[in-house]
């Protein structure tokens, strides 16, 4: 059964580049982001992982903690490891997951048969506080993901969460953002006092609230 939007993460234990590791106590009271890898020593998830080594601070300033998984062994990912460190010229500064038995993979739905039947598609799941899946994502194995990406939709989300707001397309961090259909024109002056635009009566927008 595939994971949906709103479900809430399972849990596990697994063996990790940084040793055994219970995922909820991992995460703590963090944002969560858990992706997978199609196998070790694989050229696009070599570069894959190096980007997201480099941007740590980036997701660290968001409170969200990485943590990635390939079904190969812990001491294939040591010395996987040591070549992304080499190739990427980075320093790889959070935990991948061993997952040979593919329990955890099975668990997450990373094994889609139709494209492969023993290695795991390139899954994201970005994870909320309260442990449930705010966004999901599937790329095919030879499609590296876009981190860029995935640090704008967790800037969305984080806002979004705390303000009655959403944000259109293309939205970046800084730019007007859109008031929900929920909020009465006249709870606006109230809720956002930056002021705000009517394009429709339902497309309203406004200067992002937390900045």
């Amino acid at each position: 059964m595939a994971l949906r939007l709103g479900d809430t993460a399972p849990n596990f234990t697994a063996e990790t580049t940084h040793g055994t590791l219970d995922f909820y106590e991992y995460l703590g009271d963090s944002w969560g982001i858990f992706f997978s890898h199609p196998g070790d020593y694989t050229p696009v998830c070599t570069t894959e992982l190096g980007t997201a080594a480099k941007l740590k601070a980036d997701f660290d300033k968001r409170n969200v903690k990485m943590i990635a998984l390939s079904v190969d062994g812990i001491d294939s990912h040591h010395g996987w490891v040591r070549d992304i460190n080499e190739t990427q010229s980075t320093e790889v500064n959070y935990p991948i997951v061993a997952d040979e038995d593919k329990k955890i993979s099975i668990l997450y739905d990373m094994i889609h048969p139709n494209a492969s039947e023993n290695v795991t598609v390139r899954s994201v799941f970005i994870i909320g506080p309260d442990k449930k899946i705010k966004l999901t994502l599937t790329y095919p194995a030879s499609t590296g993901r876009n981190f860029q990406e995935l640090l704008r939709v967790i800037d969305s989300l984080q806002l979004t969460a705390n303000y009655s707001v959403a944000t259109p397309a293309d939205w970046k961090h800084g730019e007007d953002v859109v008031i929900t259909p929920a909020v009465k024109n006249e709870d606006i002056p109230a809720k956002f006092p930056k002021g705000h635009k009517e394009i429709k009566p339902y497309l309203r927008t406004t200067p992002q609230p937390n900045l």
